[in-house]
């Protein structure tokens, strides 16, 4: 059964357009991408106590970094290089000097972090370039990779002064509206993420046309939700239920969706409530029998398989969207007792998407922060490629969801002292004893034509044959996959 791709996203479920633009892959010269900038802290610590110098020798020509650092790609001419034709001179070197402000702004941010936490560490050090930094970039205003330098500045401004700790809250507060950003924000961000760009549709879409093939035949199909939102991807679903021309017309659909625990439990409780309240209208609109329910995690934000009431006959799925917007606000400690959770309750099918970051990294905190850096990287180049010419649209969807995110990510690595590398949801459920699912043919061919209404840029892939992952030219991005309980029938 093929799932229909629609527009059903607007928050009240109502049709919108998308827009559709197309660029080329250029090579542009001195793409950071292609560098390897590693600092040489030698020359750091060779007896030179201002500061000031070091890291204006860092912003004028690199000189302290490694040799190796300064090899530039073999198909690309130097920074320096002044043998581009007269014709076109004026832009190849304004494009030129982009890139080279943006590789050292890299080597910034690097110089950072290895102060923060190498070998080396010295946070006197790693303050005077967070300052230097904050003089050369605005996260609303420059090029991609001077407002991508911003936030990431934000964030280990952060780690510096201790302010970690306070990220979950931080993030709590973006979803329920009442923290930096106005709920009317959220909700205008969320929206053009979703016209500009495939990071919504892809895992919702995935991930339902899975549940409708594993509930062809059921009456009765009962989702527990780890982090409902708006709802969203539960509309479209709702729609292919009741058109479905397989199995009994429109099969009673329960959901169940889970709301904090501890501080800030009303706030997520009056949240996920008004979905339901939304969810609840929307499918009486349709004529689809619904009912909705809300679990409590506990008060450390663990979850209780007890606590979801099950019902005999229903076809039992778990879904669980850690990828962008779902912030996933919670620890890793509360998704892993979801999900270990979740194979007590034997699910039909378990779907699950999370970001593809942290898993290429060479270990410790710099190598997870430079993989992070070319992970966010990558998004910024994508979105930037889907919001032609609407400026102030980017820079709502970077101040609400992609500065908050990078906070998060560096946070969670800070705290773990990058052990986490190679690590994803999805060998953690593997290891806890799900069986992969195929995704099937219908579902792969609904990602490559959802695709073909963005960027040429974008790409999908299938790996081990249950996981789909999405890419933005040779980066992947984000993954849904499918998985089984082993005693599920």
């Amino acid at each position: 059964m093929a799932m229909v791709i629609d527009d059903t996203h607007e928050l009240d479920f109502s049709a919108a357009t998308t827009t559709t633009t197309t660029t080329t892959d250029d090579d542009l010269p001195c793409n950071w991408n292609d560098w390897s900038p590693v600092v040489d802290w030698d020359a750091l610590s060779g007896g030179n106590d201002d500061f000031q110098d070091l890291i204006e020798s860092l912003m004028d020509d690199g000189a302290l970094l490694n040799p190796s650092a300064r090899v530039s790609h073999p198909d690309q001419e130097p920074c320096h290089s002044t043998s581009t034709p007269d014709a076109v001179m004026v832009d190849q070197d304004e494009s030129k000097a982009d890139d080279c402000k943006g590789l050292r702004l890299v080597h910034l941010l690097i110089a950072a972090a290895e102060a923060l936490t190498g070998v080396n560490k010295s946070r006197e050090l790693a303050r005077v370039i967070l300052v230097r930094l904050k003089e050369l970039v605005s996260p609303s205003d420059g090029t991609n990779m001077e407002r991508l330098a911003a936030y990431f500045t934000e964030a280990l401004q952060g780690l510096l002064d201790g302010a970690a700790a306070s990220t979950a809250t931080n993030k709590h507060h973006l979803i329920s509206g009442n923290g930096p950003h106005n709920q009317m924000d959220v909700l205008a961000a969320f929206q053009l993420l979703q016209d500009m760009s495939p990071y919504v549709k892809f895992g919702h879409f995935t991930a339902n046309q899975a549940i409708l093939e594993a509930v062809t035949h059921d009456r009765r199909i009962h989702i527990v939700d780890y982090d409902i939102m708006e709802g969203i991807q539960w509309a479209s679903l709702m729609q292919a239920l009741v058109s479905r021309k397989e199995g009994p017309p429109a099969p009673h659909l329960r959901i169940t969706a889970l709301s904090r625990g501890g501080s800030g439990s009303r706030r997520s409780i009056g949240t996920v409530q008004e979905t339901g309240r939304r969810l609840t209208a929307f499918a009486a609109s349709i004529g689809q029998p619904f009912s909705f329910h809300l679990c409590r995690l506990d008060s450390d934000e663990t979850f209780r398989p007890s606590a979801v009431k099950l019902v005999r006959g229903e076809a039992l799925v778990i879904n669980c969207m850690l990828h962008l917007p779902h912030f996933s606000y919670r620890a890793s400690d509360s998704v892993a007792s979801f999900l270990s959770g979740a194979k007590s309750l034997n699910p039909r099918v378990v779907t699950l998407a999370e970001e593809e970051i942290g898993t290429t990294g060479e270990g410790g905190f710099v190598g997870r922060f430079m993989d992070s850096l070319h992970h966010y990287s990558a998004m910024y180049d994508s979105l930037e490629a889907g919001f032609p010419m609407q400026c102030r649209a980017l820079s709502l969807v970077e101040r609400v969801f992609l500065g908050p995110r990078i906070a998060g990510t560096l946070s969670r690595i800070y705290r773990s002292r990058g052990e986490e590398n190679g690590w994803s949801w999805g060998e953690w459920v593997a290891a806890v004893g799900f069986k992969p699912s195929c995704i099937s043919y219908s579902n792969q061919v609904q990602a490559k034509l959802l695709l073909g209404l963005f960027n040429d840029g974008y790409r999908v892939e299938e790996v081990n044959r249950n996981r789909l992952v999405l890419g933005w030219k040779s980066r992947r991005l984000l993954s849904a996959s499918i998985w089984t309980s082993p005693d599920s029938d």
